[in-house]
């Protein structure tokens, strides 16, 4: 017989709640959302600054669900299933993912960084699968939310368990890297990210050191090697305890090194030193900045005791995931046309290691390098300067066209020569007119933004554009 992921008795007392309505009965799953909720979920009542969850309690168990976690004060009316009441849901939740860290034996890894968070523990799942259960969020959940939830489906027979955490302001890293209490902390890098909420990067640094306030006695740390504040980090994490560093990059004295990098099709070739371990293997997505993130992933695989062959050879299914520079090809009359959807978010790093990569692709049948770029936000007082520097790696990428929306990404747009220049538009929709009319067979267009800048219907409205001239997705 399978055993349940939570008792209810379990849940009532890691929440310390009081039950209400009758029923005793076991949870597969826990969930905030009564939309994506799976049945036998316990479904927690979440309040936030627009929606209150206690709303959708009656909809959460038509759903599935087979009990609820919700506030004394809340008002449910005929209770629709098994209750746990308890102060504060939100305050529950986190402790409920505390009990699931408390009697779980698995070894815990943890990330953070400026960029490359998702993809990493995307990596990490596939790599560490092959050695034993995994644990990872299927979403990006990695907020003051999304931790606590996350952890909260953390299942004891789980092997290994990846956890994710973001930031936008001092001091969010400290209490969600204290829930998930990890063996392992990674920082991918740390870069002019969230400059709205900081004085200067050397504040991001310390914020995402962060993480080490929860490293277990003696654990790991691995940091970046290349970037600038490799040594502020390498400081914070000996303060906390940390029993070992394990730099990484293409630095001759990192410990997990890049030795050769060879782009092809779809990915990359890779040979690296991995803890003095010569390994050889594929990343099935492309880009350089996969491949030093790659370099960590291995790293931790090895610190967590994992099979570090099997770890390579699963890294060849790595796929970027859709608005994270996923890729569609279409057939068109006269050739193909390549789309790297990047939509989902955007930081100077984030923006400058996506244009290399759409420099990467070969000239051979997609001839055309189209950019369409909108405001990277969150920026404060720098943001003109860093819009504008982005021609420089604009060029580099060999671009040939550029479409680019909002008023940030007008400094780029301005400091293009007119040779490059496709068309500007205050708002991303703007754009919509113009860029369908221009993409053409041999062209590869890359789309990217912050989030806030809504990209994402103009990938939407070029996929419908090519379906209607008849393209075949490949």
């Amino acid at each position: 017989m399978t055993r349940p992921l939570w008792t209810f008795a379990d849940a009532l007392s890691a929440t310390g709640g009081r039950a209400e309505a009758e029923g005793m009965p076991d949870i597969a799953s826990v969930s905030f959302d009564s939309r994506t909720l799976e049945k036998g979920a316990l479904f927690a009542a979440i309040r936030g600054e627009s929606l209150d969850g206690h709303a959708f309690v009656g909809k959460a168990f038509d759903a599935g669900a087979v009990a609820a976690l919700v506030a004394e004060d809340a008002d449910i009316g005929e209770p629709p299933g098994p209750l746990i009441r308890v102060r504060d849901t939100l305050e529950a939740l986190g402790q409920l993912g505390a009990a699931a860290r408390a009697r779980s034996a698995a070894r815990v890894i943890a990330i953070t960084g400026s960029v490359g968070k998702t993809g990493t523990k995307e990596a990490l799942r596939l790599a560490l699968a092959p050695s034993g259960e995994t644990h990872a969020p299927q979403k990006s959940y990695n907020n003051h939310w999304g931790v606590p939830l996350t952890l909260a489906n953390f299942a004891p027979s789980a092997a290994y368990g990846v956890f994710e955490v973001g930031m936008n302001h001092p001091g969010e890293i400290t209490p969600l890297t204290r829930l998930v209490r990890p063996h392992v902390a990674i920082i991918t890098t740390v870069e002019a990210v969230h400059l709205e909420f900081f004085d200067s990067v050397e504040q991001i640094a310390e914020a995402k050191a962060e993480i080490f306030h929860g490293l277990e006695p003696g654990g790991t740390a691995i940091l970046n090697a290349d970037n600038p504040h490799f040594d502020r980090l390498v400081g914070r994490a000996e303060e906390r305890g940390a029993g070992r560093i394990i730099p990484f990059g293409a630095r001759d004295d990192a410990t997990a090194r890049l030795i050769q990098m060879t782009s092809e099709d779809g990915g990359s070739r890779v040979e690296a030193d991995i803890c003095g371990n010569l390994v050889s293997y594929r990343v099935g997505a492309p880009g350089r900045h996969l491949v030093m993130n790659s370099l960590a992933v291995l790293a931790a695989v090895h610190a967590v005791g994992a099979d570090l062959e099997e770890a390579g050879a699963a890294l060849a299914s790595h796929a970027a995931p859709v608005g994270r520079g996923a890729r569609s090809h279409f057939s068109l009359d006269g050739g193909r046309v390549a789309l790297i959807d990047e939509s989902y978010n955007a930081n100077p790093a984030s923006m400058r290691a996506a244009l290399a990569a759409l420099g990467e692709v070969p000239r051979d049948d997609l001839r055309r390098r189209v950019a369409v770029l909108g405001d990277m936000l969150e920026l404060g007082d720098t943001s003109p300067q860093l819009h504008a520097e982005l021609a420089d790696p604009v060029d580099g990428a060999g671009v040939d066209v550029v479409f680019a929306c909002g008023p940030h990404m007008r400094a780029l747009y301005e400091a293009l020569p007119e040779s490059r220049r496709g068309a500007y538009a205050e708002t991303s929709d703007g754009l919509t007119e113009s860029l369908l009319k221009t993409v053409r067979a041999g062209d590869v267009v890359m789309i990217k933004g912050s989030l806030g800048s809504k990209m994402g219907p103009l990938v939407d409205a070029l996929r419908t554009h090519l379906a209607e001239r008849g393209a075949a997705v490949e």
